[in-house]
C-alpha cells in the first residue's frame, strides 16, 4: 500500500453536517478519584525552533508544552473546576494564538466549526481541577502522543476518565521538527514527535507520584505511527495503546525509520480501528480499499501479544473528545451522534481495561481483554476483534542476570534451576560469568553479590579451576583469607599448574 500521511490526513477530516452531543451525554463511569489537571510549558534546549506566525528569522529553544491530569484532591477556596473553554484556552496557546479573542476561537481554527451546538460546548462544566494537588501516592502513567499538528487536550475526555480510576495521563502537541507545521507525515515528522515523547519520558522523572516501572504509550492517529517507533528505541515501556493509529494507513513510513526493527517490538499492543469506509468515499475521495482490511504491523508483529478492535459505529475523527465533541458529521457514513458517544464511551472502556490488565496486573481487565466482545456482552455489529499470541522470545544469559539484579543476586542457584525449567535451552557460559562476578567483586560494595555469582557459576561448571581462582580472589579482596586459601587450593586440585593460585597461597600462607 503506498498512500500519504497527508492524504491520510485530510480524508480524515472531510465533514459535511453538524452534529450534537455533550460531555454529559457520554455517559462515562468516572472512578473514585477527584481528577486534577496542570498545564506549562518546558524548554528543549538541544533543539531550535520557529514560532512561522512571526514572519522573522528569530530562532528560539524548542517549547514542548506538557498537559497532565492526575488523581487529586482539591481545595474548595483554591480548586476551580474546569469548562471546555479553558482547554480551548490551552489549544489557542498550543497554536501559537495565544492572545486571540475567545470570540474568534469557533471562526479562527479550521476544525473548529460556529455553530450553536458548538458554542454550548464552551461552557460545559468538564471533569478536572485546576489548582489542585498530587495525591500522596504512586500511579501508572500513560504518555500520550497527539495526532497530525493536533493539541496535548485533544483527547481531555478520555483523559480525565482514566485519571479518575488511578492513572496520570502526561500529553504533549504534535508539531514539526522546526516549526508548528509538519512536512507530511515524513519519517522526520515520526522521528520528531517521538523524541518529544522520549523527552517527556524524562520529564516524568520529576514526579514522585509515578510509578515508572508502570509506563504506557497512547496515541491517536499519527501518534499512533510517532509511538511505534519509541517503543522500538525505549525499553521502559510496558504497554501501547493506538487509537486508530496510522501505523495502519502507512506501515510503509515506518519501515523505513532509521529505528524499525520488528523483534524490539515486544509488549502488549492494543488497536483500535475506525468503521469500514464505504465503497462511495473509498471511489470518490480516491482512497484504497485496502485500508478497510490491510495491517501490515498486526501481521508482522512475533513477540508481542496484540489485539486489534474495530468499532463498527466510530469514523476517524471520533477517536478523539475533541472529534467527538466538535467536528462536523460526514453525511456519506458517520453515525447518529447517540451511537458515536456510545462508541467513545466503549472505546474509553476498553483502554482502561487494557491499562488495568497490563499496568495495574488486575485479574478481571486481563479476563475482559482475553473474552471475545460477544463474551463480553457487546454485539458484533457494535465491535469485533482479533488477536494473536507472542511467540516465545528467546531467553538468554542477559534476561537471567536482569531478573538476578532485580533480587540483589540472592538465591541465584535456586533462581537459575527455576528458570531452567521454563527456558530448558538456557545457556550460562563460564567465561561471561567469571566476568561478572569479578565485575561485581571488585566493587566495594558488591563483594557478596560477585561470590554468589562464582557460586552460581561453580553449581553449572564444579570442576571449573579458572572459577575456583576467581572466587578466591573475591574473599581475598573481601580479606576473607580463610576461604580465600581454600579456593586456591581447589583450583590447584583441579589444574596444578595454576600459577596465580601458587604465588597467592605463598603469600597467604607466610
Amino acid at each position: 500500500m503506498r498512500i500519504t500521511t497527508l492524504v491520510v490526513f485530510i480524508f480524515f477530516q472531510i465533514c459535511s453536517i453538524h452534529g450534537q452531543t455533550s460531555i454529559k451525554q457520554m455517559n462515562l463511569n468516572r472512578g473514585k478519584y477527584k481528577v486534577g489537571f496542570k498545564h506549562y510549558t518546558i524548554v528543549d534546549s538541544t533543539r531550535t525552533y520557529q514560532i512561522k506566525n512571526e514572519f522573522n528569522n528569530q530562532l528560539i529553544n524548542r517549547p514542548i508544552p506538557i498537559s497532565i491530569w492526575h488523581p487529586a484532591k482539591t481545595k474548595n477556596n483554591i480548586s476551580k473546576q474546569l469548562t471546555v473553554l479553558d482547554y480551548l484556552e490551552v489549544l489557542k496557546e498550543e497554536e501559537e494564538w495565544k492572545n486571540l479573542p475567545n470570540e474568534f476561537l469557533l471562526d479562527w481554527f479550521p476544525y473548529l466549526w460556529n455553530t450553536p451546538q458548538n458554542k454550548a460546548h464552551l461552557t460545559e462544566k468538564v471533569v478536572a481541577f485546576s489548582d489542585s494537588f498530587f495525591l500522596e501516592e504512586k500511579f501508572p502513567v500513560v504518555v500520550y502522543s497527539a495526532s497530525y499538528q493536533a493539541s496535548s487536550i485533544e483527547n481531555f475526555v478520555l483523559f480525565e476518565y482514566l485519571a479518575s480510576n488511578g492513572f496520570i495521563v502526561i500529553s504533549s502537541p504534535s508539531r514539526g521538527t522546526n516549526t508548528r507545521w509538519l512536512e507530511g507525515g515524513t519519517i522526520k515528522d515520526i522521528e520528531t514527535q517521538s523524541r518529544d515523547v522520549e523527552f517527556i519520558l524524562k520529564e516524568i522523572r520529576k514526579y514522585e507520584n509515578i510509578d515508572f516501572d508502570k509506563i504506557a504509550l497512547m496515541g491517536f492517529s499519527f501518534g499512533g505511527l510517532s509511538n511505534a517507533i519509541t517503543v522500538m528505541k525505549n525499553k521502559n515501556i510496558s504497554a501501547i495503546v493506538s487509537l486508530d493509529g496510522t501505523e495502519r494507513y502507512n506501515y510503509s513510513v515506518l519501515e523505513k525509520s532509521p529505528y524499525f526493527n520488528l523483534d524490539k517490538f515486544n509488549i502488549p499492543y492494543i488497536h483500535f480501528a475506525q468503521k469500514d469506509i464505504p465503497k462511495e468515499v473509498l471511489v470518490n475521495d480516491k482512497i484504497p480499499v485496502e485500508l478497510n482490511y490491510k495491517f501490515q504491523l498486526y501481521d508482522s508483529l512475533k513477540y508481542s501479544n496484540v489485539s486489534s478492535y474495530k468499532f463498527h459505529d466510530l469514523s476517524h475523527s471520533y477517536f478523539s473528545s475533541f472529534g467527538v465533541l466538535f467536528t462536523n458529521r460526514d453525511k456519506r457514513q458517520d453515525k447518529s451522534d447517540d451511537k458515536i458517544m456510545a462508541s467513545y464511551k466503549l472505546l474509553s472502556e476498553h483502554t482502561l481495561q487494557f491499562l488495568n490488565a497490563t499496568l495495574k496486573n488486575e485479574q478481571k481487565a486481563k479476563l475482559f481483554i482475553e473474552n471475545s466482545p460477544y463474551s463480553n456482552s457487546f454485539s458484533e455489529s457494535l465491535i469485533s476483534k482479533k488477536m494473536k499470541k507472542s511467540i516465545e522470545i528467546e531467553f538468554d544469559y542477559k534476561d537471567f542476570n536482569d531478573l538476578a539484579h532485580s533480587q540483589n543476586y540472592q538465591d541465584l542457584i535456586s533462581l537459575y534451576k527455576k528458570v531452567l525449567t521454563m527456558h530448558p535451552k538456557l545457556q550460562l557460559k563460564e567465561g561471561m560469568l567469571n566476568t561478572l562476578g569479578l565485575r561485581l567483586s571488585f566493587h566495594p560494595l558488591k563483594i557478596e553479590q560477585g561470590i554468589n555469582v562464582f557460586l552460581l557459576a561453580l553449581h553449572i561448571y564444579p570442576k571449573s579451576a579458572n572459577l575456583y581462582d576467581s572466587l578466591a580472589e573475591a574473599y581475598l579482596y573481601k580479606k576473607d583469607f580463610k576461604n580465600a586459601i581454600a579456593n586456591f587450593k581447589k583450583s590447584l586440585e583441579l589444574n596444578p599448574k595454576n600459577q596465580n593460585a601458587i604465588d597467592k597461597l605463598k603469600k597467604l600462607e607466610k
